[in-house]
C-alpha cells in the first residue's frame, strides 16, 4: 500500500483522519503543523486554507477538509471494510452523516471553542455565540444518538465512528455528564475507543 502522509495537530480534526488511516492498516507519516505565522505560510502552499487536517496522497498530490478526507480513503479502500460498497443504500446513510457531522457538529465545535472569530462585538458576544453553538453541540449529538445500533451504520463499525468518537469527545462540559444525557453515545465510546486503531491514534494526539 503506498504511503500518505498526513499534516494535522495534537487533538484537532487530523485525529479522525488518523484513525482512518490505522483503520485501513495504511502506511503514512504524521506531520505535526505549527502554530507560528511562518509555519502556517509555509503550510497554506499545501493547503490554501491554512487548517488541518490535510493529506497528502500517493501521487503526491494533497486534499483538505476531514470529512471529504474520509469519503476519500472509504473509497480509494473498498476491501478495507470501513464504509458500505459504494452505490448502496447503507452507502447513501454513510454519506449522510459524514457530511452532517462535518457540517454541524464540527461547525458547533468550532463556534464553541473559538467564538470571538465569530463576533463583532468583542468578549460580549462572543459569549452569546459560545452558548448557542453549545445548545447546537448538544442537539445535534442528541439527533445521532437514537440511530447508534450500536454503530453509526447499525451492527457495522465504518469511518463515520471514528468521526463521531472525536467529535463528541470535544464536547464541553464532563463527559460523564453527556453519557448520562445521552447513554448510547457512552456505549459507543466504550466501543469505538476499545478499537486498536482508534486508541492508537488517541494516545499519539495525547502528548
Amino acid at each position: 500500500m503506498s504511503r500518505y502522509t498526513l499534516y494535522g495537530r495534537p487533538g484537532s480534526g487530523s485525529v479522525a483522519v488518523q484513525i482512518a488511516l490505522e483503520e485501513l492498516g495504511a502506511s503514512y507519516e504524521r506531520v505535526w503543523v505549527g502554530r507560528e505565522e511562518a509555519d502556517v505560510t509555509a503550510y497554506r502552499a499545501l493547503n490554501p486554507t491554512g487548517r488541518v487536517p490535510a493529506l497528502g496522497l500517493p501521487d503526491g498530490s494533497v486534499m483538505f477538509e476531514s470529512a471529504a478526507i474520509l469519503i476519500h480513503l472509504s473509497l480509494a479502500h473498498p476491501r478495507a471494510g470501513v464504509a458500505p460498497a459504494a452505490g448502496t443504500p447503507a452507502h447513501a446513510r454513510f454519506l449522510q452523516w459524514i457530511v452532517f457531522m462535518s457540517a454541524n457538529l464540527y461547525d458547533a465545535a468550532l463556534r464553541t471553542y473559538y467564538s470571538d472569530r465569530y463576533s463583532t462585538l468583542g468578549s460580549e458576544g462572543a459569549e452569546s455565540i459560545r452558548r448557542r453553538a453549545t445548545e447546537d453541540y448538544r442537539r445535534d449529538l442528541e439527533l445521532i444518538a437514537p440511530h447508534l445500533a450500536p454503530y453509526v451504520l447499525g451492527a457495522d463499525y465504518s469511518l463515520a465512528d471514528g468521526y463521531l468518537h472525536m467529535l463528541a469527545g470535544w464536547y464541553p462540559g464532563e463527559p460523564a455528564e453527556l453519557h448520562r444525557r445521552v447513554p448510547a453515545l457512552a456505549a459507543h465510546a466504550g466501543l469505538v475507543g476499545a478499537r486498536p486503531a482508534v486508541a492508537k491514534a488517541m494516545a499519539d494526539n495525547a502528548g
